[in-house]
């Protein structure tokens, strides 16, 4: 077995491995490498263990560079994980290695790794994300009655407010701008619209967009999935807090599985949240489980697990000010910000 750096001769490979592999997820599949290189310039390093000339594991990396955040290294970023992905234990770890050798290579502060599993005791890892996550069925009345009463009823009263839900990739539009709305009151960076098209264009059979419409057709809350082997992977969602107090959520997240369950879709994983905040708090209602995330390191020019998320506060300035920004203002500047922030 070796390890070799792929290119795009070895996507069908690829992706053939991501296909078949238990381990695999949607945000491992080859078509984020070119995705990550135009729409952001980023450098990537796509590691496959090549065995008599097949594919038995992959690791994808992508540098980010910048003079905000510094000189770092993801799997994968801008997404919910991504990791090393073997049927063995082995393999991983050997793959590990060769991205700590790629991270020296490339100089970087260090390598985040973003995995569903617990890598290695060589590294050190952080618990503090988690991923929500419901089982489906082909009735979506079946998974209805799993709710306690009092969910059901706040879907049944927020039905009654007149929203109108569309699914369909032309409303990409409608969902940027609801995204929008929503990352300016966290104080969140925005990515521009290319990105999402991009991903639209590599992916028009695996992605899926949600708008759910004000009765005088504004759109008030939206979500962004992908879909691989039978699991909607939650990516991007957002909601306007003009309508909340209608339960906007609520219609969005039960039009979502309704809509995964009439597909046939099995498992519906909600998007990652952080540990023990209101977001998880909320899944929870949806008779979601919780299902730990890890977030691996291997450190290079810091003895301390990073902590760049909007819970450190030497970012708190920098988000209240954003927070007070036009919206418009916050699409243009953004995606400046957003491309180094992993």
């Amino acid at each position: 077995m070796q390890i070799i750096r792929c290119d795009s001769t070895h996507d069908p490979m690829w992706n053939e491995f991501v296909q078949s592999s238990p381990r695999a997820s949607f945000y491992h599949r080859a078509e984020w490498r070119s995705i990550n290189e135009r729409c952001f310039g980023h450098q990537t390093a796509y590691l496959g263990a090549m065995d008599h000339g097949r594919i038995i594991g992959i690791f994808p990396i992508v540098r980010l560079k910048s003079l905000l955040f510094g000189n770092i290294a993801c799997s994968m970023p801008f997404v919910n994980y991504g990791g090393p992905c073997s049927a063995s234990d082995e393999i991983e770890a050997r793959l590990m290695s060769a991205g700590a050798a790629v991270a020296d290579e490339w100089g970087v502060d260090y390598l985040e790794v973003r995995s569903q599993r617990y890598l290695s005791d060589r590294y050190p890892s952080s618990d503090h994300k988690v991923s929500m996550t419901i089982a489906l069925d082909p009735d979506p009345e079946a998974v209805m009655a799993r709710f306690k009463r009092d969910q059901r009823a706040e879907i049944r009263r927020a039905a009654k407010n007149g929203f109108v839900t569309r699914f369909g990739p032309e409303l990409v539009e409608d969902f940027y701008r609801v995204l929008s709305s929503s990352w300016r009151e966290l104080g969140t960076p925005i990515f521009g619209i290319g990105y999402l098209k991009a991903i639209l264009a590599a992916f028009p059979d695996s992605t899926r967009i949600c708008v759910v419409y004000s009765e005088d057709g504004q759109p008030a809350a939206a979500a962004f999935d992908g879909i691989h082997n039978g699991t909607v992977e939650g990516m991007w969602l957002g909601m306007r807090s003009d309508y909340r107090r209608q339960l906007v959520g609520y219609v969005l997240y039960w039009e979502l599985i309704k809509h995964a369950c009439e597909n046939g879709w099995r498992v519906f994983h909600l998007g990652r949240s952080s540990k023990d905040s209101g977001g998880e708090q909320f899944k929870k209602k949806w008779n979601a489980e919780t299902l730990q995330l890890y977030w691996t390191y291997v450190l290079r020019t810091r003895k301390e697990m990073p902590a760049l998320n909007p819970d450190n506060p030497r970012y708190r300035m920098a988000i209240k000010a954003w927070q007070k920004m036009p919206v418009a203002a916050t699409q243009l500047i953004g995606p400046f910000i957003a491309r180094s922030i992993p």
